[in-house]
């Protein structure tokens, strides 16, 4: 018998209206993700990954197609619904972290707590137990100006776990990175995947990188071959 793929997209097509013109981002893609599975997203600049991953983490709605999380199609909940499903089990990287300047290391990581009403005694011990195991345990009280380009990073993992995702959609995460700094953060993504079983679908330029997931992608004209 074969289980339902943790995430699955059918006939998935994505266009932008520009003035009197319609752009094709997304050309028809089908794809299955198996749970615990990372896959990398690899391809050119503008042929349609981060649209790709902006309908995955439901932060975007296909024009047309459907996208299944073990087998319930997200898109046919209305916008207040899809929040909610995206505050309790996705988790998102940047390349260029989207931390709040002038909160600590701890503030931007409790932040997502504090939208899912979590009570603060409890979220706080989690956030400190997440800064340790990704390596900041000592970085706590500093802020984001106060950190290197690859511990910021560290503290959007941490922000991206405090949601106890299924899934983490990473975009570009080590795009910023110098190549030894790139090298730690990525074998930390490996490292959650392989103790948490969580999901990842990692959009990357860095074929190196790439090589390192369980199954690589190639998009080309918002197609995936």
């Amino acid at each position: 018998m074969t289980s339902t793929p943790h995430i699955s997209v059918r006939g998935l097509r994505k266009s932008f209206k520009i003035g009197p013109s319609e752009i094709n981002i997304l050309n028809g893609i089908d794809l299955d993700i198996e749970k615990g599975e990372v896959v990398s997203v690899v391809g050119e600049s503008g042929v349609g990954k981060s649209t790709l991953l902006h309908i995955l983490g439901t932060l975007d709605r296909p024009s047309v197609g459907n996208v299944l999380y073990d087998g319930q199609d997200v898109f046919k909940h209305c916008d207040k619904e899809l929040a909610a499903f995206r505050n309790s089990s996705i988790g998102f990287v940047f390349q260029f972290h989207h931390l709040l300047p002038e909160f600590s290391a701890l503030e931007n990581v409790l932040l997502p707590s504090k939208i899912k009403g979590t009570p603060p005694a409890q979220a706080e011990k989690r956030a400190r137990d997440i800064l340790d195991e990704v390596g900041l345990g000592k970085r706590y009280v500093h802020r984001p100006g106060e950190l290197s380009g690859g511990e910021q990073q560290r503290v959007a993992i941490a922000r991206a776990l405090m949601v106890e995702p299924s899934v983490i959609l990473a975009d570009e995460p080590t795009g910023n990175l110098d190549t030894k700094t790139a090298d730690s953060v990525h074998s930390l993504l490996m490292e959650i995947n392989k103790n948490k079983g969580i999901t990842f679908v990692i959009v990357t330029h860095n074929e190196k990188l790439a090589r390192q997931a369980d199954r690589v992608i190639r998009m080309v004209d918002g197609l995936l071959v």
